[in-house]
């Protein structure tokens, strides 16, 4: 049986990160995290149901510290080889805080993501995991990639 963490947590923004929030609010499991003053996201505001707390500031830099901070260990899922932006800076503040930090491609690690990522969780004992990558409209098609290998890595509760 897999070791799923108790929970996941994610800036809430359209793309990887609400695929990750929404993943686990389909299995159950706890999830949170930080969004920017007034739940900005590119689509508007980051909708209620996600139980998500608003840092102090629009910055999104901060909800990026705050949920790296917070977490056990991020996760950082792109359709491109590349990180750029904000994928970035979140590996940044992982070296910041000493938290791992796993990029996972999907032009890269392809069906060995969902591997990748479970032993990611194991080998640093991940309670709560920051999910995060690109917006929807910067890389469509990574929502699925992180409902993909979520499944692959962590199955089913």
């Amino acid at each position: 049986m897999r070791e799923t963490p108790l929970k996941i947590i994610s800036g809430g923004q359209t793309g990887a990160d609400r695929a990750a929030l929404d993943w686990a609010i389909e299995r159950g499991l706890e999830h949170g995290g930080w969004c920017p003053r007034g739940r900005r996201a590119e689509d508007g505001a980051v909708p209620l149901h996600y139980h998500l707390i608003e840092t102090p500031t629009e910055r999104w830099e901060q909800r990026t510290e705050w949920n790296v901070r917070d977490s056990d260990g991020t996760v950082i899922f792109t359709v491109s080889e590349t990180l750029t932006g904000g994928s970035l800076t979140t590996v940044e503040f992982a070296r910041v805080f000493g938290r791992p930090c796993l990029h996972l491609s999907r032009r890269v690690d392809g069906d060995l993501a969902g591997p990748k990522l479970r032993r990611f969780v194991g080998d640093h004992a991940i309670r709560v995991l920051n999910v995060a990558g690109p917006r929807a409209s910067g890389e469509p098609g990574v929502g699925q990639f992180v409902r993909t290998t979520l499944d692959a890595a962590l199955g089913t509760p």
